[in-house]
């Protein structure tokens, strides 16, 4: 957790030496005449303009003489060497990079131009979704520009476009809308739709939620920025911004990055939750002055950056009203009474069972969130009570990206969290109650995980087993770093854990270039990540957004002959995304549970689609699917290897 900074402000050492000083003058009684008031004045802007002379003089001095901030790395921890799985043991599952054949062009601009400011090294974020209701899956990806405010961008202008920027040297610079989307074909090959669905707004994007707001039957997508964020409203295939109608623009002075719809009070529309990251200006990051050990600009330590608050939207209809004082997700620092979050991950799940939604934040070097819901308008933050706000050793991690899985296909859930580099991914796993424990080193992840930079984590059945395997998006922020620190690239390669089970000695096991595929393990800068069934075969692709450089799809090209079940569910008295709903699988003697839930990962949403994979189980015996507003329907008896859509019951029809 970063320190706040003492208070060394000269201009209070200045009041009080000037209020002493002044008191002291003849001329401060009430009867003196004009002439005593004059003189004692002129005597008080001397002292006044000796004692900024001085002020000045020191500040300027300890400018220039302090030496620059080296910016170091945590020490590798120490920890149990890797479990080396024996190849046979791991079954093929081969990821295939399509992104050229598939159509897709997207390259993400971070608008780095040499002064290193930190928002360059943090982007973009992509989603899965069907924007055009044909049934398959359609990519957004968010693009960022110039950094507001840097020495190559004017401030933005009125209505959310950015002014014109130049690059160095003067010269016009490329425009490229922030907001690009690709429609799908139905068979994985895709088409950029960008104009024509309306988008065209340049501003320094980050990431997307994607959500029915308004219930109309058609997906919206909001967009989180460094300044005011954007609200498109969905309008039968073409957006239209409608950010200052519904109120979601946020403060411009905030930097935000992932963003999720929810319905956190069940009145059945979707409510809208931001997280914000840090208090950050150009002006104070350059000031600052960091360094690479050895030389050179670094960006910036979160650390070094003030804390801020998130923020939640609460859905009126016509409107959105922010609610987040009221709500309780404000949280101060208590040793300084100032904002602790440095958000960067969220994700929503019901922890406890009550048939609310909770929210789980990724906090960057302070403790993680766990907002339990009170079923009143108002939130509890319990996550030091719950043990997922800390290390084992009780420090704050460089925390990203994170996801929510039953991925031992029991009651317990495990919450992934992406860490810094040296610090390992972690997995807190629920035990009795509303308690975590991390045991990322003793299901094999942490060994495997403790060099790399994570920002994306998502839980997948990539072999649909009916185990949720692990992905993760690896990348450094810094491009020199290996000069700095030899066992650190600025490019990692993406990994993949696939899940052995709880009864193997690594539970989650690496999967080697052997079992992936070349195209997989090719380092990145890796940011966000979304996943879903693109091509119609049952299983999920992956999408992989790099950082100031080229994205990559990656087409899932399984060889086992595993069955599957893909379900599509309509809200009606519930949210008509169905976000929230539980759906639980009974095959055979298992039981697999999932969550619609698009919010996971970093900057990114996934498909809206759940997926169960079956293994060698040819239909599901019973299906219950608990809708948000708590209707249930039961399915006996479904065959597999399809997709079927299931809308929710009205309260009078019967369950089955």
């Amino acid at each position: 957790m970063g320190k706040e900074p003492i208070s060394n402000n000269p201009d209070e050492e200045l009041f009080v030496a000037v209020d002493g000083a002044s008191s002291s003058e003849p001329g401060d009684t009430g009867d003196a005449d004009d002439a005593v008031i004059g003189q004692a004045f002129k005597r008080s802007l001397c002292v006044i303009g000796t004692l900024v002379g001085l002020a000045v003089v020191v500040v300027v001095y300890r400018a220039w003489t302090r030496p620059p901030e080296a910016v170091t790395e945590a020490a590798v921890p120490s920890l149990p060497p890797p479990i080396e799985t024996p190849v046979e043991e791991i079954p093929p599952l081969p990821f295939a990079d399509v992104t050229r054949q598939a159509g897709i062009d997207f390259v993400h601009h971070n608008g780095a131009r040499g002064q290193k400011l930190l928002p360059e090294t943090m982007g973009g974020g992509c989603a899965f979704l069907d924007y055009d209701n044909d049934g398959d899956q359609d990519i957004l990806f968010v693009d960022s520009d110039l950094v507001p405010g840097s020495d190559w961008a004017t401030p933005a202008g009125a209505g959310g476009g950015a002014a014109a920027s130049r690059e160095p040297g003067g010269s016009a610079g490329r425009r490229h809308a922030s907001v690009r989307l690709y429609a799908n074909d139905g068979a994985g090959r895709f088409r950029d739709v960008t104009v024509e669905a309306g988008f065209s707004d340049v501003f320094y994007g980050m990431g997307p939620a994607c959500g029915d707001f308004d219930n109309d039957g058609w997906v919206d997508v909001f967009v989180t920025a460094v300044g005011a964020n954007r609200l498109y409203r969905n309008e039968h295939g073409r957006f239209v911004d409608v950010t200052e109608q519904y109120g979601v623009a946020g403060p411009s002075t905030e930097w935000s990055t992932s963003a999720g719809w929810f319905d956190y009070d069940n009145d059945g529309d979707l409510d809208l939750f931001v997280c914000n990251y840090l208090q950050w200006t150009p002006e104070n990051d350059l000031a600052q002055n960091f360094q690479l050990t050895g030389g050179g600009r670094a960006y910036g330590r979160p650390q070094d950056f003030g804390g801020t608050y998130s923020q939640l939207f609460r859905n009126d209809g016509d409107h959105f009203t922010d609610v987040s004082a009221e709500a309780g997700i404000r949280i101060d620092n208590p040793a300084t009474g100032k904002p602790m979050g440095k958000s960067l991950g969220v994700t929503f799940f019901d922890v406890n069972g009550d048939g609310w939604l909770d929210i789980f934040v990724a906090n960057d070097t302070v403790q993680n969130f766990l907002f339990l819901n009170n079923h009143d308008g108002t939130f509890r933050e319990v996550g030091a009570l719950a043990g997922i706000a800390f290390d084992s050793e009780g420090r704050a991690r460089g925390a990203m990206g994170i996801d929510i899985s039953h991925f031992r296909n029991d009651e317990h859930i495990g919450v992934a969290i992406g860490n810094f580099a040296n610090e390992m991914t972690a997995l807190y796993v629920s035990r009795d109650g509303d308690l975590f424990l991390d045991e990322a080193v003793t299901c094999g992840l942490g060994p495997a995980t403790r060099l790399e930079l994570t920002f994306a984590v998502l839980f997948i059945d990539c072999d649909l087993d009916g185990r949720d395997d692990l992905f993760a998006a690896n990348g450094h922020l810094e491009n020199d770093i290996n000069r700095v620190q030899p066992s650190q690239h600025y490019k990692q390669p993406p990994q993949l854990f696939w899940n052995r089970g709880p009864d193997a000695p690594d539970e989650f096991a690496a999967v080697p270039r052997e079992r992936v595929g070349p195209d997989f393990l090719r380092p990145m800068v890796g940011r966000g990540a979304a996943y879903a069934d693109i091509d119609a075969d049952g299983d999920l692709d992956l999408l992989v957004v790099e950082n100031g450089g080229a994205a990559r799809l990656l087409r899932n090209d399984r060889r086992n002959a595993h069955h599957w079940l893909r379900l599509k569910l309509v809200g009606r008295r519930s949210n008509r995304d169905a976000i929230g709903t539980r759906v639980v699988a009974h095959v055979g003697d298992r039981r697999l549970t999932r969550w619609v839930m698009p919010t996971r990962g970093y900057l990114s949403q996934v498909e809206l689609p759940v997926t169960f994979g079956l293994g060698d189980a040819d239909r599901v015996d019973r299906l219950e699917i608990r809708w948000p507003l708590g209707a249930r329907t039961v399915l006996k008896d479904v065959s597999a290897d399809r997709r079927i859509e299931v809308v929710e019951p009205d309260p009078e029809q019967p369950a089955e």
